[in-house]
């Protein structure tokens, strides 16, 4: 029946055929959930003909703390989440606002179980403040100055328009126009040095979620096949880094199959495990490795 009102909500009108079907019941039995609900004080309409159908007024509105238990609790915990993150007033008041609808009852702790940080080990404070700004410059259209540093090591200072934030994979990076490529891009707010608002706002263009490419990284780079062998003294930090679903034991010790980019991280991060990583497959990355090591030892 909850269903049901929910559904009539979410849409102009529709048949007792349609809803019967949706939920396999028969008509029989949402016109009966139908009289149940005008019982309960939900004002739904019956239009018989040809044109007719089931509908609810459009005036007709649930109260805003309407939830059930889960999806209360999910709501708070992903509010929670965002708010450890980014100080955003909105994100705080409507988390106050739905924690005062619980205040009398005795569930437990459904609030703040999950913790959201971007920032890396030991930076308490400098993430968090870049996050601030390009939160700010998102919900206000401020321009910023930002001064960043590319994976290759390239230094450049930039102006940019901020459309959006974008959580990724444990990441948090800024999608924006920058002014300098005349084009939009996807910056690692980890790699922003300084930003700062240029004093100026800008007028957003038309956007769509279809058009901000999720891919970015991967686009970027070449990802390839690897299998790895990994000591069992290593394994820990191997799936910290690989994904403990990505690893299986083989005899005494246990091998990986990834799909990585392949570029320096890739072989540095594998030089870092000091031989108790070895890449099986493919060739290539083999040498790869096998020459970084010699240039180590200044073996040419």
């Amino acid at each position: 029946m909850i269903d049901i009102m929910l559904t009539l909500l979410s849409r102009k009108k529709m048949t007792a055929q349609y809803l019967a079907t949706k939920y396999d019941i028969s008509t029989r039995s949402v016109y009966r959930y139908v009289e149940e609900l005008n019982v309960c004080g939900v004002p739904v309409d019956i239009v018989r003909g040809r044109y007719g159908g089931i509908s609810i007024p459009d005036t007709f509105r649930l109260p805003s703390w309407y939830f059930t238990r889960d999806e209360y609790t999910a709501t708070v915990n992903a509010l929670n989440a965002m708010s450890s993150q980014v100080s955003d007033k909105s994100v705080l008041s409507a988390l106050e606002k739905l924690q005062s609808q619980q205040k009398d009852e005795k569930h437990g702790n459904v609030c703040g179980n999950i913790i959201v940080d971007g920032g890396t080990w030991g930076d308490s404070k400098k993430f968090s403040d870049k996050m601030r700004v390009c939160e700010t410059a998102v919900n206000e259209r401020k321009c910023l100055n930002i001064d960043y540093i590319s994976r290759n090591g390239e230094h450049s200072r930039r102006v940019i328009d901020p459309y959006v934030l974008i959580f990724k994979q444990n990441v948090w990076y800024v999608y924006a126009f920058c002014h300098t490529k005349q084009t939009f891009r996807t910056f690692k707010i980890g790699r922003i040095k300084q930003a700062s608002f240029t004093g100026e706002s800008f007028e957003r263009k038309e956007v769509s979620r279809d058009e901000i490419n999720l891919n970015f990284y991967y686009n970027a780079v070449t990802m390839v096949d690897v299998t790895l062998e990994i000591e069992k003294a290593t394994l820990p930090d191997a799936e910290d880094w690989l994904g403990m679903d990505n690893i299986e034991p083989y005899g005494n010790k246990f091998i990986a199959r990834i799909t990585a980019p392949d570029d320096g991280g890739l072989v540095n991060q594998i030089l870092s495990y000091g031989g108790s990583v070895k890449v099986l497959e493919p060739e290539d990355l083999r040498h790869k490795v096998e020459a970084a090591a010699k240039k180590i030892l200044g073996i040419e």
